[in-house]
């Protein structure tokens, strides 16, 4: 995976096994970091912020990344 490629929230939501909506809640309550991009309108993450993230979140101590 390369640095380069960008997630939305539909990717962001797959890969933490929620829905989209559930993602851009995340974000609208300040839970989600800030976009890496913004293109037309639309934020973006980078895989890397996206795991980080992921890993940061209480709870997730100990759980395996896919």
């Amino acid at each position: 995976m390369t640095d380069l490629e960008l997630w939305s929230y539909k990717e962001i939501a797959a890969h933490i096994k929620v829905q989209p909506d559930t993602v851009r809640s995340y974000r609208k309550h300040g839970l989600l970091p800030p976009p890496d991009q913004v293109e037309s309108g639309k934020p973006f993450w980078y895989p890397d912020t996206v795991r980080a993230w992921v890993a940061s979140r209480p709870g997730n101590r100990g759980r395996r990344q896919e």
